[in-house]
């Protein structure tokens, strides 16, 4: 197991799943691939992707050594648990912070909070039966941001947020366009946020989608 540093947390949940990803295609190259060199050049491309993450942070690279060593699935899961330490969890969130960020929204049904692991979300997203509308709260350059607005038209489609294909519904928030003027903005994003959470290895969708809806 990757052996605990002390260093704070700096990997961001998108980040992890990125290296979530290099671990998972390390593991199916070793099933799969008996030629040594090729196997060599994954195990040490996998690990130049990760630590390219992290340009600034040098000190921490050892950290990820032995993903070289890697093989087989279990060392795949040990090597990622001992990762979680690093990670860097979502804005703690609560009933009253939530209710900030909404303030025309009542009575919203906020008890899954508690089951929420923060150290496995980019952002918070729920479907609000009584209102009829998806709620979004992003940590916006160091900032909680909320948006609502409608969702519907389910189908199976790509996800402006992950790039994953699935489940997705049109998300259509009403905006301030001008002065004393809105406009209604927004895109198809996963049916399950929790699952576009696990899906996210990057921010640059993320925030292209809060810049359509900020701008």
């Amino acid at each position: 197991m990757t052996s605990h540093i002390e260093v704070q947390p700096f990997i961001r949940n998108d980040q992890f799943n990125f290296i979530k990803f290099q671990v998972k295609h390390l593991v199916n190259a070793h099933s799969t691939v008996k030629d040594p060199d090729v196997l060599k050049a994954v195990q040490y491309g996998a690990l130049d992707n990760i630590i390219n993450l992290f340009p600034e942070m040098e000190e921490h690279y050892r950290i990820f050594d032995e993903i070289v060593e890697i093989k087989e699935e279990i060392q795949a899961e040990n090597f990622l648990a001992g990762l979680k330490p690093y990670i860097i969890p979502f804005k703690q969130l609560t009933e009253k912070t939530v209710g900030k960020l909404f303030p025309k929204a009542k009575k919203l049904k906020l008890q899954f909070l508690k089951d929420i692991d923060f150290k496995e979300i980019t952002y918070l997203g729920w479907y609000d039966i009584r209102s009829e509308k998806k709620f979004l709260i992003f940590d916006y350059k160091g900032k909680l941001m909320g948006v609502q607005g409608t969702f519907r038209h389910k189908t199976k489609g790509v996800c402006s947020l992950c790039n994953r294909h699935g489940e997705v519904g049109m998300f259509m928030a009403n905006v301030k366009s001008g002065k004393e003027t809105y406009t209604n903005r927004g895109n198809y994003i996963c049916d399950d946020s929790q699952e576009c959470n696990g899906n996210l290895q990057s921010l640059d969708r993320l925030e292209n989608f809060i810049e359509n809806l900020k701008n």
